[in-house]
């Protein structure tokens, strides 16, 4: 172009620009630009968007430092050195800017000092959306972390309990057939190495199986409310094995976990237990029923079914224990206390109401079965007349009870000797009952055939008046 044209640039140069076109220029190149005098106090401040920074018209006059955060005064005041002595001034510079009402905002300046060397102007970048990033990233980086330190915690238990338990454990893919893990026990039945097993077809290790069939069958297995074994016979191992699968669901895909069992051990030990209880459960003398903690009845053998006058499950299952005792509620809540709280409760002694009528007097013992799902009470409950007709008569050697009051022979009129020996065994008797039913005063009136009135008579004569009772208010 023609250098002599007025209105045209010279090569390698820049037109002239006019005072009122400045602040346009400096407002499209920077965020921020201050205008800041050789004493360091602020001539001008021209923003690009006032929406950003607010009204900065407050500044103008005012030292730099006042604007800016602690950690950044050293910054500033190592700038205007370097203004000042007139050395390069091409480094950028952050800032942090603060203001009274509490607000602060980071700024990359690059600064520029005109030949007269009056006036230092500083045009600045807004740093706040590098820094939201920034901070964002920070804290999903303090997220991911934590979540790594929460699996890695996980991961330690998990491995530490498989490799810990005596019991062949096997992990295995729904979906793809194949192992995920397991341990060493699991390894020794299976025939193998772990790491050579790990990752194999679980389909493979079994002789006639194939892939689909066998995941197929462990499904039915694990989901069903009868079947517990499945029968296999691993190719390389020592022996047939029995697995016990359930299913579960981790991440969106199904996975088994495998008990195994050598066949030999479960049909040689657990298999023949089960199978001897179960015949003395059907064809024992001793009358057995189960039922759910609050005392109705889930199950029961034969000998109860003659107890009670009945003829079949039928016709009792469902129906609450307390029906079948003498003293009802009150036995079956002293019963189903004692058991919770302390596993199990021997020789109560009450009566069995038959169906028909008829009263049986018996010795009864209960066990709380909490492996159970849900758990279980389970009662067995003995013929107590029959049991004394059989019992073996005690040896006429005297007790020390016996002895105790052969003592007092002699000592006393007879009548003074029997009126002592029977308040030790009311107040005995009253104790037991109290004990049995925690305290409950009508439930231990009701157990030893008194009045409630009566009970507090005797209470108040033997002192025991003021004990904690479980009566309701």
């Amino acid at each position: 172009m023609n250098s002599e044209d007025a209105g045209s640039w010279n090569e390698g140069s820049l037109p002239l620009v006019k005072p009122e076109e400045l602040s346009g220029l400096l407002a499209a190149a920077a965020d921020i630009t201050l205008v800041v005098s050789r004493e360091g106090e602020i001539l001008s401040v021209i923003t690009a968007d006032e929406d950003s920074f607010g009204n900065l018209e407050s500044w103008t006059g005012r030292p730099v430092v006042e604007m800016l955060t602690v950690e950044s005064v050293a910054k500033f005041e190592a700038l205007m050195e370097r203004f000042a002595s007139g050395a390069s001034m091409s480094r950028a510079v952050e800032l942090n800017h603060s203001d009274a009402g509490g607000w602060e905002f980071p700024v990359r300046y690059r600064c520029h000092g005109p030949a007269s060397g009056e006036v230092l102007f500083l045009l600045g970048r807004d740093l706040r959306p590098v820094a939201e990033t920034q901070q964002q990233l920070v804290q999903a980086q303090i997220t991911l972390e934590q979540v790594y330190e929460t699996r890695r915690e996980f991961d330690a238990r998990y491995r530490f309990l498989l490799h810990t338990v005596q019991e062949a454990i096997v992990f295995v893919s729904v979906s793809e057939g194949r192992i995920h893990d397991l341990n060493e026990p699991a390894a020794g039945l299976l025939g193998g190495m772990r790491d050579d097993i790990l990752g194999a077809v679980l389909a493979n290790e079994f002789a006639e199986r194939r892939k689909e069939e066998l995941i197929e069958t462990l499904l039915n297995a694990a989901i069903s409310e009868t079947s517990e074994y499945v029968d296999l016979s691993p190719l390389r191992g020592p022996g047939p094995v029995s697995v016990i699968p359930k299913v579960f669901r981790v991440a969106g895909e199904r996975i088994l976990i495998c008990r195994l069992r050598s066949r030999g051990q479960r049909s040689g030990n657990r298999g023949e237990i089960e199978r001897n209880l179960s015949e003395l459960y059907q064809i024992g003398s001793e009358a057995i029923v189960f039922t759910t903690l609050a005392g109705v009845i889930t199950d029961c053998n034969n000998a109860f079914l003659a107890l009670v006058d009945a003829v079949s499950l039928s016709e009792i299952q469902g129906r609450n224990l307390e029906d079948h005792l003498s003293r009802g509620q009150v036995d079956i809540s002293v019963l189903a206390d004692n058991a919770c709280r302390y596993g199990q409760m021997r020789l109560y002694a009450t009566r069995v109401l038959g169906q028909a009528g008829r009263s049986t007097a018996v010795e009864l013992s209960v066990a709380h079965l909490d492996d159970s799902d849900p758990p279980k009470l389970g009662f067995v409950i003995r013929d107590a007349n029959r049991a004394a007709a059989v019992r073996v008569p005690m040896s006429h050697k005297p007790s020390d009870a016996s002895q105790d009051v052969m003592a007092l022979v002699g000592t006393a009129p007879l009548r003074n000797i029997v009126s002592e020996t029977a308040d030790v065994a009311e107040k005995m008797c009253i104790e037991a009952a109290l004990s049995l039913t925690r305290n409950h005063r009508a439930a231990a009136a009701e157990m030893l055939g008194l009045s409630r009135q009566s009970l507090y008579v005797k209470l108040r004569k033997y002192g025991l008046l003021n004990r904690e009772t479980g009566d309701d208010p």
